[in-house]
């Protein structure tokens, strides 16, 4: 049951990100047309500005996050014993190198790892997690974040950032390229027919620009919601003890208060949404409802 619901939530994400790489072949495809004459030149400048957008974020992005999040490094485990001594025995359970561990000074509970991959991974957890928590529940929060770098999640979740934010930039160059105006030649005013295609290719891309940040967003969104379930089903098969997980996800529904500093491009990557916001259907919500998160939890270990 926990590897069928493993398998099924990878499917999703490779569907997800298959997404994303249609969005940026119709950008480019209109970029091409409509500015270049040429559909291929311009899917191939699409993907070019996300490969190296996502580079630069990629191998930068523990720096970041934790700078924007206001994270400390500990420098020994005489900063949190309890918390560095269970992030170093689910590392050796998980079999990946340790990761440097940070902590947030916010009475909120919460919880979030990053980095590009196991040999570059972080784990941070807010001061109000830490001392919320029993040792039970903090290490199914913690196995939770190891399992987000065990399974590589922290990888998906930085790309699908950088993907994100490379999709709301092509969709500003386009805006900040023809300006709402219609570029017609000589030609263009001698044929109808060409000015007709000049037009609609021109309404092709106010509407790009303005649902294409919109669809990236919502995939970005549907991605975090996607690896929470599977984090939580990894760490609980880590622990052996899906309880302290289950325990920890009662504690943080019954937390409503917000974080006092983060920054949204990063609300993704916690364990519950930082920001405690609640949207219409949940296509906007970055985590799935803890209650599902809990049954789910509950069903896979039955």
């Amino acid at each position: 049951m926990i590897y069928e619901q493993i398998d099924r939530n990878k499917r999703k994400t490779y569907l997800i990100f298959f997404v994303f790489f249609l969005l940026l072949v119709a950008l480019g495809s209109f970029i091409g047309e409509y500015f270049a004459g040429n559909i291929y030149s311009g899917i191939i400048i699409a993907l070019v500005i996300a490969i190296v957008y996502t580079l630069i974020t990629y191998f930068q992005s523990t720096s970041i996050v934790m700078q924007m999040n206001g994270a400390k490094k500990l420098d020994s485990a005489k900063d949190a014993p309890d918390l560095f001594h269970i992030v170093e025995d689910l590392s050796m359970v998980a079999n990946i190198p340790l990761p440097d561990i940070y902590i947030i000074n916010d009475p909120s509970p919460n919880a979030f790892a990053t980095g590009r991959d196991p040999k570059h991974s972080a784990v941070a957890v807010t001061s109000g997690l830490y001392e919320m928590m029993n040792r039970e529940e903090l290490e199914g929060v913690l196995a939770h974040e190891i399992s987000h770098v065990r399974n590589y999640d922290i990888r998906v979740s930085t790309i699908s950032v950088a993907l994100s934010s490379a999709i709301i930039l092509i969709c500003s160059i386009i805006g900040n390229a023809y300006r709402f105006w219609i570029p017609m030649n000589d030609d263009d005013r001698d044929n109808n027919n060409s000015g007709i295609i000049r037009l609609v290719l021109w309404l092709v891309g106010l509407i790009f620009i303005i649902i294409g940040p919109l669809i990236a967003s919502l995939v970005q969104m549907a991605i975090s919601r996607n690896r929470e379930y599977l984090a939580d089903v990894s760490g609980a098969e880590l622990t052996r003890n899906p309880q302290g997980l289950i325990n920890a996800l009662e504690k943080l529904k019954q937390s409503t208060k917000p974080m006092q500093k983060v920054d949204d491009a990063s609300a993704s990557l916690y364990i519950d949404d930082p920001t405690k916001k609640k949207h219409f259907s949940g296509l906007f919500d970055t985590h799935p409802p803890l209650d599902k998160r809990i049954a789910a939890l509950k069903k896979s270990f039955q």
